[in-house]
């Protein structure tokens, strides 16, 4: 079987939805799951069945969501280095510290992974069109894998978004406005006009399901190149959140399919102290985050107010006993060279109680 996809559920009402037709967010409005047969999966492969593979995402295509192989739509994304940094590593006090580089991956940022899976999924359901706001590199990487699938793109991101990805959205030949204002505003632009285009499908971070799945797969590589084993923390530059919550997804199906066995890494947030919601509710902690007045940081890719998903990255950081590194970390990085680099501080927080109605990164091996 290529992917043990059975349906779609809402982590906040727990409501289900069939995974065969073009799914959004639930009706209460929060983010849809994919869900597999794990307990199957668990019975046809006792143990991971992956060497020998292609090195790419879809090494994993029984976890992923598309449901068969010619419906893929691959550029060779995937399968990226864990290179070792001992220097830093020695400076920072973690001595097998480690670096994801996903600057290696087609279009030159982990956003491929979301796009290759999320555009295979919408030409297998039947979309035409993909309509998304973007900071800059999810709309270059969606607007490059649309074209290969053959699907139509609509593009809308800030004026001041880098000038590098809006030439790789009209050089893919996508739709393209520039917006007076944040993502947010972009948003609805986008929202409206996929209303009054058909075929068009909204593919807003965690508006549509497979995104999610597609960087999910950096969790899976990290521990398998670490020879099916975790690593003790996991360090991430926060927006939207689809990475942290996708490695955090990964990593706890691979538990309950028993290919691994905990604790999970302790997952950290890391935010620029221009935009840091994430981290004010953390320190709060809060359960969802409250939007960000004035956001600003020179890292345009997670200058994102508001998350659609923020309880979802919250909830995993506390599940973990992770952790938010410092808002105003990146004065750090502006010291010289030879200046002696700052102690990370940490901090933990249990989860508070719940209701049910309420890009590259660093690793640390065992």
């Amino acid at each position: 079987m290529f992917s043990y996809l059975t349906d779609l559920s809402c982590p906040r009402c727990d409501s289900h939805y069939p995974a065969d037709v073009v799914q959004g967010v639930c009706a209460c409005g929060s983010p849809l799951l994919a869900r597999y047969d794990l307990e199957r999966l668990a019975a046809e492969s006792p143990q991971p069945a992956f060497a020998g593979r292609r090195t790419s995402l879809w090494r994993y295509h029984e976890l992923l969501p598309v449901s068969r192989e010619e419906s893929v739509v691959s550029l060779g994304e995937g399968m990226t280095p864990l290179v070792a940094l001992p220097r830093l590593g020695s400076r920072l006090g973690v001595p097998r510290l480690m670096m994801k580089d996903e600057g290696t991956i087609p279009t030159g940022s982990f956003k491929a992974r979301g796009a290759a899976v999320g555009v295979s999924r919408a030409a297998e359901l039947g979309v035409r069109g993909i309509a998304m706001p973007t900071n800059g590199n999810a709309g270059a990487a969606w607007a490059l894998y649309a074209a290969r699938a053959g699907l139509r793109a609509l593009i809308a991101m800030p004026e001041q978004a880098p000038t590098v990805c809006r030439g790789e959205v009209a050089s893919a030949g996508a739709e393209l406005y520039l917006v007076r204002g944040h993502i947010g505003d972009c948003g609805r632009l986008i929202n409206a006009a996929v209303a009054r285009r058909d075929g068009f499908q909204e593919v807003s971070t965690l508006k549509e399901p497979y995104r999610l799945e597609g960087k999910k797969t950096m969790g899976l590589e990290i521990v398998e190149q670490l020879g099916w084993t975790m690593p003790d923390v996991i360090v991430y530059p926060t927006g939207g959140g689809v990475g942290i919550i996708g490695i955090h997804k990964a990593l706890t199906e691979l538990v309950e399919l028993g290919w691994l066995s905990g604790p999970l890494p302790r997952l950290v947030a890391v935010q620029a102290s221009g935009c840091a919601p994430i981290v004010r509710a953390f320190e709060a902690g809060a359960r969802e985050s409250a939007p960000w007045p004035d956001p600003h940081t020179a890292a345009f890719g997670i200058n994102v107010p508001k998350a659609l998903g923020d309880f979802l990255i919250l909830d995993a950081i506390y599940a973990t006993g992770g952790a938010r590194l410092p808002s105003a970390m990146p004065s750090c990085w502006r010291r010289s060279a030879s200046s002696p680099a700052p102690r990370v501080r940490w901090s933990a927080r249990r989860a508070p109680r719940r209701s049910r109605q309420s890009g590259s990164f660093g690793t640390a091996a065992r």
